[in-house]
């Protein structure tokens, strides 16, 4: 199976072995940095470099997908495309150019999906679960006792988009950070009421390459360390850490284990979102899965699949 992800960030396929009743294997992964976040003209549409691109490396998918004997092809696309307002505009180009049609997923299916992934990964000891995930355009954030959620909330705090929104200067200056924790603390306090009348998580989860590579700033294993090493994220650490990726250069933060040049200007939103999350939701420290919206799009075709039989 071959799963097309249009994030804010990246456009990544993601090729598994995947079987009914059985865990999803990776078998090739191919990663570009497009940031279509980043292409968003003053109006709010996609830009012409940024459309373009994307076409192209749906092309390539595809291609990649045939060569590799992939008998399942999914597509989905996530904010970046869902909010920019020529996105139905692009998502027919890509159809009657490719043959590929893109699901755009709302903020809430994209939490439910991260969840259900979530889930499957630590299983039914994990009780009731907290997820949390940072991805260019939107915050996620879920909690329940079952495979589906009892709140799936998406808030528009990515760190691509933050970023964009705040971030002017190199380093970023007090008055921008003070302004973007703000915006991002307003936003946040909006929904916590709603997640606490739910009760305290047993087990709170974070995932994603912005929680992952934080992580990693703290301390946590590698991803050369595999998949199934235990990486937790710690508030005290973290709280250490926003000033530190603050007072840096994006080239300096380049230099950070774990941060691409891509990610450099962004981890400090990224930041600034993880501690205001977790601050506000009580939340001492997070530990991070591997799986995340990608297997959460499999693990539900799969599902789909055993209920079509």
């Amino acid at each position: 199976m071959a799963v097309l992800d249009v994030g804010s960030n990246t456009v990544h396929l993601l090729v598994v072995d995947a079987h009914l009743g059985a865990a999803p294997i990776p078998t090739s992964s191919v990663k570009h940095e497009l940031r279509l976040a980043e292409h968003l003209r003053a109006d709010g549409s996609l830009d012409r470099e940024a459309i373009d691109d994307l076409l192209g490396y749906v092309v390539d998918a595809v291609s990649t997908a045939d060569d590799l004997g992939c008998k399942e092809f999914v597509a989905f696309a996530t904010s970046a495309v869902r909010d920019a307002k020529n996105g139905e505009a692009v998502l027919n180009r890509i159809a009657n150019e490719t043959g590929v049609h893109l699901q755009v997923l709302s903020g809430a299916d994209e939490a439910r999906l991260t969840f259900l992934a979530v889930r499957r990964w630590f299983g039914w000891s994990s009780r009731r679960l907290l997820v949390l995930d940072i991805g260019g355009g939107s915050l996620e954030i879920a909690i329940g006792k079952d495979e589906s959620p009892d709140a799936a909330i998406s808030l528009p705090l990515g760190a691509g988009r933050l970023a964009n929104a705040f971030l002017t200067v190199d380093p970023a200056s007090r008055e921008e950070l003070k302004a973007m924790r703000k915006h991002v603390r307003t936003t946040i306090a909006d929904v916590v009421s709603e997640i606490s009348r739910l009760g305290d998580p047993d087990h709170a989860v974070a995932t994603s390459k912005t929680f992952r590579s934080l992580a990693r700033l703290t301390g946590a294993a590698s991803a050369s360390e595999g998949p199934y090493v235990p990486r937790v994220l710690e508030l005290d650490a973290l709280s250490a850490l926003v000033p530190e990726l603050a007072a840096m250069t994006a080239a300096e933060r380049m230099t950070l284990p774990g941060i691409s040049a891509g990610r450099a200007r962004q981890i400090v939103a990224g930041a600034v979102v993880a501690e205001a999350a977790m601050e506000l939701l009580e939340i001492d420290s997070v530990e991070i899965c591997p799986w995340a919206l990608r297997e959460g799009v499999i693990l539900r075709r799969l599902d789909q699949m055993v209920q079509s039989r």
